[in-house]
């Protein structure tokens, strides 16, 4: 299994970053359903006002080539640009567990 692990600075004022982050968490939460394998997805919109990173995301799949399959599939291209117009910063992670 591999988990990925991705975290998003966004731009704008608090509620320009709080709005997309709602937007873009619903938006990934829906992706289990439609995309066969992605085993679960978890997304946490953070609330420490001393950290500057405002999303993170932890999706299971079973293979590192997975994590690609998942990257280029329609609704998640159709997530990831809810927040294309504010995102500042993008950090990921992939390791296999």
């Amino acid at each position: 299994m591999v988990k990925h692990i991705v975290t998003f600075k966004l731009k704008g004022d608090d509620a320009v970053r709080k709005e997309y982050s709602m937007k873009f968490k619903e938006a990934l939460m829906a992706l289990p359903a439609v995309i066969p394998c992605l085993e679960s997805m978890e997304v946490g919109i953070n609330e420490n006002p001393a950290e500057t990173w405002d999303l993170v995301l932890t999706a299971v799949v079973p293979t590192m080539a997975d994590v690609e399959v998942y990257a280029k599939h329609p609704s998640h291209v159709a997530a990831a640009s809810i927040i294309a117009p504010v995102k500042d910063s993008r950090a990921c992670v992939d390791y296999e567990f």
